[in-house]
């Protein structure tokens, strides 16, 4: 039985067990029981992660918490230009020191506006947009697939699928992402 494991954050763990569901009795699944935060701790956590696990296939999505800002300050917790260096050595060790099939997952867009009103620090749109753009061109450079969980997201209406905090999805927008990543990884398992 193939074994996959999904790389991600709060949003991944949302949709993770939709995904394992619907591809029950396909696929096995170990993915990591803790948020994977920021682009610098997904990369410091590879090891444990992925390396020791050798799955078949590895979903890794990370940004939205490289995009945090405290309010009133320009500078992310990780800026653009240390994300793509993350980004790049990832996919790069993903990508050479596994047999397994790497795919980058976009990050999922936010309600700014709900989000800084309920939350102790900023996320804007727009870096969404430059980090996934920045991540996407990486991921077409290293010859790796893109499953668009921004253009899921933003096709079937943001603002009916995310709950007052702007970033987090309600159960339907979950089941959404989940059937999203289930379906990716079919088409993926499906070429094997």
């Amino acid at each position: 039985m193939q074994q996959i494991t999904l790389i991600g954050d709060s949003i991944r763990r949302g949709y993770e067990n939709f995904v394992h569901d619907l591809l029950a009795g396909r696929v096995g699944m170990v993915n990591p029981e803790v948020n994977g935060g920021t682009s610098a701790n997904v990369l410091a956590h590879l090891d444990p992660w992925v390396m020791a696990i050798r799955p078949d296939i590895v979903q890794v999505n990370c940004g939205l918490h490289d995009i945090s800002k405290p309010f009133g300050e320009d500078v992310a917790a990780v800026p653009l230009e240390d994300y793509a260096k993350n980004v790049r050595s990832i996919l790069t060790r993903l990508k050479t020191e596994t047999d397994a099939i790497v795919i980058w997952a976009a990050t999922t867009p936010v309600n700014q506006a709900w989000h800084n009103e309920n939350k102790s620090f900023d996320r804007f749109e727009k870096d969404v947009v430059a980090y996934n753009e920045v991540a996407s061109g990486i991921a077409r450079e290293l010859d790796i697939p893109i499953n668009d969980l921004f253009a899921v997201v933003s096709e079937a209406g943001r603002d009916t699928l995310l709950v007052d905090d702007g970033v987090h999805f309600t159960p339907a927008g979950y089941e959404l992402l989940g059937r999203a990543v289930a379906t990716y990884l079919e088409s993926v398992l499906d070429r094997l």
